[in-house]
């Protein structure tokens, strides 16, 4: 294991509740109220998949790049409130930098916001970052970690992806990583190169490394039978 790509949205950062309140302000203008189905459905994005749905509920009475771009700005709108990490993901953050493994963030949200949560950290923790905009195609199209794992010099198939979201996930096992999951709100079923969890508290870069090799292995011996 030679790098660690980490996903934003309610895996490094519990922002999902802002997204939340911000998607319900926005449909409630529409006079649609925001259900778990709609949350399930949009959870991981891409934006563009978000705008879509949310102009058909309108019955598009805006075009899915205004529910984009409003959307954005709302959320950043609630993110100048401050914001705080998924349990156990600053401490394990701090473990691989002092365990000088190469970290990344990798989003499907925008550079505004993705910049927004690097400031909450210490300047170098993140070696490189990847958003929605510096890629042709976001997740769940596994461009962003591939592009990430390039950006920091390593091979794909030996980094580890961290990620909440059915999208998220589907992006990491198709760039080829191991990927650790931590669903919420979906299930996601065995699947050779993913490891599932409930959330990041106690995980440690020791663990993340075994988690890697039995992972690895797994898949492994999964291709030759």
């Amino acid at each position: 294991m030679e790098a660690v790509l980490f996903d934003m949205d309610g895996t490094l950062i519990n922002s999902e509740p802002y997204w939340l309140i911000a998607e319900t302000a926005l449909m409630a203008r529409y006079d649609h109220q925001w259900t778990d189905a709609d949350q399930a459905y949009c959870l991981g994005g891409p934006l563009p998949k978000v705008g879509a749905y949310m102009s058909r509920l309108a019955a598009a009475a805006e075009d899915a790049l205004y529910f984009e771009n409003e959307l954005v700005r709302l959320v950043a709108e609630q993110f100048t409130k401050g914001l705080e990490f998924m349990p156990g993901a600053q401490a394990l953050v701090d473990d691989l930098v002092q365990s000088k493994i190469p970290v990344a963030l990798v989003s499907a949200s925008p550079r505004l916001l993705v910049d927004s949560a690097i400031s909450l950290l210490p300047r170098g923790t993140f070696v490189t970052s990847v958003s929605s905009q510096d890629v042709k195609v976001s997740k769940p199209d596994p461009e962003s970690y591939i592009k990430a794992a390039v950006h920091l010099g390593v091979d794909i198939t030996r980094c580890v992806v961290l990620e909440d979201s059915r999208t998220g996930i589907d992006a990491g096992l198709a760039s080829g990583a191991v990927v650790i999951g931590i669903p919420h709100l979906i299930t996601y079923p065995p699947t050779p190169r993913l490891h599932l969890r409930r959330d990041l508290a106690g995980l440690k870069t020791t663990d993340i490394r075994e988690i890697f090799q039995i992972e690895s292995e797994e898949a492994s011996n999964a291709t030759r039978i």
